[in-house]
């Protein structure tokens, strides 16, 4: 392999995302702007980003559905498993509920969206400053990434990270009654 060659090269990440078709198109240029106004999202490739796993999932039930061997089986209860530990889709679903998901709903599942709603932060902006600066944990385990996906189980275990200094009752950047 020839030094630099993108194959295998451990210093280029493949890419997370795809980029939208068309660059200027009003409609959408407004619907993103809402989305990454409304959940705090650093740029519209944090939306991409989540657009394209979506597509993935949405891709991999239509395949699903089209099949019918005993492996598809496997893959499709695999699918909704996984699904349902992110909280994403109710236990007796089925490959129309995936095909049936939005954006929204994996937004919503974000560490960040889920640290607003739970009342930790005064504004979604705060919440995602919180998790940069490590003050929110889950569990015991400090997590430092907005964009973390949260698992059902994970929601009840949401709170300040013990060793932040936010941690205290006193604190005046704690947001009200928490």
């Amino acid at each position: 392999m020839r030094e630099g060659d993108p194959m295998g090269d451990p210093k280029r990440p493949r890419k997370k995302y795809d980029t939208p078709p068309h660059p200027w198109q009003r409609e959408r240029l407004e619907r993103e702007a809402e989305i990454v106004r409304k959940y705090g999202l650093k740029s519209k490739r944090e939306l991409w980003r989540f657009e394209t796993m979506l597509r993935r999932i949405r891709r991999n039930a239509r395949r699903l559905l089209a099949l019918h061997t005993e492996q598809a089986e496997k893959e499709k209860e695999q699918l909704l498993k996984r699904l349902e530990r992110l909280g994403l889709l109710k236990e007796e679903s089925t490959l129309d509920d995936v095909l049936s998901l939005t954006v929204e709903d994996l937004l919503e599942r974000r560490l960040q969206t889920m640290v607003y709603r739970k009342g930790l932060s005064k504004s979604i902006k705060q919440a995602r400053q919180f998790i940069v600066h490590g003050h929110i944990g889950i569990g015991d385990r400090r997590v430092t990434c907005p964009s973390y996906l949260v698992k059902r189980e994970e929601e009840e275990l949401i709170s300040y990270y013990p060793l932040s200094p936010i941690a205290k009752l006193g604190h005046p950047e704690r947001a009200e009654g928490v």
